[in-house]
């Protein structure tokens, strides 16, 4: 059996109200956020796809 891991080296990004996580280097694509994308590139009226909070309510996540 073979898994893959994928190796997350950039800065992340978790919301305080549900634990998402946001990674710069993976993006969101299904949101039309291409990896690679900085926290700060991404709109201000941006919300969280789980709970739907503001960009506000991140804060920088350990790795």
């Amino acid at each position: 059996m073979s898994t893959s891991t994928e190796v997350v080296r950039g800065r992340a990004w978790m919301c305080l109200i549900c634990g998402w996580v946001y990674y710069e280097d993976l993006g969101l694509p299904e949101e039309g956020i291409p990896p690679g994308t900085a926290w700060e590139d991404i709109p201000d009226d941006w919300c969280c796809p789980d709970c739907g909070v503001s960009k506000e309510d991140f804060v920088v996540a350990p790795l």
